[in-house]
Parts: structure tokens; sequence; C-alpha cells
């Protein structure tokens, strides 16, 4: 199981629930992978680096479906600026689980290209409500 890549649309003026964006659909699949990765993690480390990456992972969908929920595009940038913290802390995360050896560089790699390209969707999509805001 790594990273169901599902095509759609950024364009959500049309969109009635946010399962509809690409960028939710791709980051609930990384949670999904995430979870699975840390439950190999050492038993000690469950409520330390184990919960904080799932955490991290988490709020990343969890907080453009909020903003998406609150009909605003202010509140929906202000979520994903959200959204855009918890993948960097989460890229973090990855970082220390090879460097502490719980994961092995080819995991590390795919982890790391797939955070990498959430970040990017993040930051587009941030962009383009941004630019809707000033229109």
């Amino acid at each position: 199981m790594f990273f169901l890549i599902l095509n759609v649309s950024f364009d959500f003026y049309y969109m009635t629930n946010f399962k509809e964006l690409h960028i939710w659909q791709r980051s609930h699949q990384f949670v999904l992978e995430i979870y699975f990765i840390t439950k190999s993690f050492p038993k000690d480390e469950l409520f330390g680096l184990t919960s904080q990456m799932r955490r991290s992972a988490a709020s990343i969908p969890t907080n453009i479906a909020e903003g998406f929920g609150r009909n605003s595009d202010a509140e929906i940038n202000r979520f994903l600026v959200i959204s855009q913290g918890s993948a960097a802390e989460l890229e973090y995360q990855i970082i220390l689980s090879k460097d502490l050896n719980y994961i092995s560089t080819e995991t590390f790699d795919k982890l790391n290209l797939e955070i990498t390209e959430i970040r990017k969707m993040l930051n587009s999509f941030a962009q383009k409500v941004r630019q809707r805001i000033r229109e």
C-alpha cells in the first residue's frame, strides 16, 4: 500500500465536499501510510514519536476538511496555513525517524518525496485561495 494518487482539480468553486479535493485525498492516503509505518516503531515510542507523527499527519487532511467546512475563503486559507505547519512538522519527524534508524533509507526517500509533494500542493492551493480572496 503506497500512495493512491487521485486526479481531482483544484477548482473548488463547485465542490460540495472536501473529499473531492485532490490534496485532501492525497494527504489522507499519506496518513494511512504513516499509521502503517509507525506500527513497526519501538513500543517505547508509542507516546513519543509514533504519536507525534500520527497527529501531525492526521492534522493535514483534518485542517483541510475543517477549513473547507467554514465556507469562507479566509477560513479555508487559515486552516491551510495550519496544514502547512503540520506538514513541515511531519517532514522533520520523518527525518528524525530515519536518523533514529526506525525507517530504512528507501522508506525515508518515499516518505520524504510524498511529504514534499503534499507541501507543494498545499502551497499551490493556498496561493489559489489567497488569489481568490484578493479578487
